[in-house]
């Protein structure tokens, strides 16, 4: 198990030396099953009880966060879909935005279809899908958790071109899915040569999430640090995937899971153990002092 190794100086019961922690959730602050141990939910009580602002910080839409992360009472903000939004949970107010442009959502769906994945799309804080693609899902998803939100969390249109049309407007991400890891790790760069406007990311094992180039954790975490008043240098970021890159990268403190994509345990400023050993609760005690 990797430790959180400090090099700074910890908190004390009346000092905040931290003002924001963001976290990342699959891979993250929920473990390889989905669940929020009690032992992290604790350390975050105790940093919410020092002021702490405590951010989820997911590629999931709103809806799509577990209930036992939204529901915890000291959880108001979330920045969801890769930081295409930034919602203030209490009001519904919307902090922050940055959608893909209808027609090139539509050029990147047309050359998706010329490929052997299927994809899907967030509009309005939902996600849709074509049918047919969905009816297919596990004949391209070999990842459980994947599989149980794609027949889950989206819904179904007989095609999602088409859908997306007759909507007439953008989205807030794309995401598509394939069992050959090769061809996704190739993807990532042919997308992104052929889209430079776009940002070509991966927080799970057989996905690529397509997000406006605006979207991104590290600017929605800036937006919404701005937004409370925190300076830059007193936030905290906890990722494992690259779709963490911003947010570590912009954070006062990032900190990488020890299961993380060699380019964040590259990026990140501090490593803790990986998310089936607690390494959220870890380093969030170790800042607060809380380990002897």
């Amino acid at each position: 198990m990797i430790r959180f190794s400090g090099g700074y100086k910890k908190m004390g019961k009346n000092e905040t030396r931290i003002g924001l922690i963001a976290l990342d959730l699959d891979g993250t602050l929920l473990d390889s099953g989905k669940r929020l141990t009690e032992r992290a939910k604790n350390a975050l009580r105790a940093a919410a009880e020092r002021g702490i602002h405590i951010i989820p910080s997911t590629g999931r839409f709103y809806r799509g966060i577990p209930e036992e992360v939204r529901d915890l009472p000291f959880v108001r903000y979330a920045i969801t879909i890769n930081g295409a939004l930034v919602l203030d949970g209490l009001t519904g107010e919307t902090v922050y935005s940055a959608d893909i442009s209808k027609d090139t959502a539509l050029e990147v769906m047309g050359f998706l279809d010329t490929l052997p994945v299927i994809y899907d799309c967030y509009m309005d804080g939902w996600g849709y899908m074509t049918e047919a693609m969905q009816q297919r899902a596990e004949d391209y998803i070999d990842y459980a958790p994947s599989l149980e939100m794609v027949s889950r969390l989206r819904s179904p249109v007989p095609e999602l071109k088409a859908f997306l049309r007759e909507q007439g407007k953008g989205v807030q991400k794309m995401q598509l899915f394939t069992r050959d890891r090769a061809l996704r790790d190739g993807l990532v760069e042919r997308l992104a040569a052929r889209w430079p406007e776009l940002i070509f990311t991966v927080s799970l094992p057989n996905n690529i999430e397509i997000n406006c180039l605006d979207a991104d954790k590290g600017r929605a975490l800036l937006a919404l640090a701005s937004r409370l008043g925190i300076p830059q240098e007193k936030t905290v970021a906890f990722g494992d995937g690259t779709n963490d890159l911003a947010m570590l990268r912009a954070a006062g403190i990032g900190v990488a899971m020890g299961n993380a994509h060699p380019d964040v345990l590259a990026a990140a400023d501090r490593v803790t153990a990986d998310c089936d050993h607690d390494g959220v609760a870890i380093a969030v005690e170790e800042l607060l002092g809380l380990q002897p």
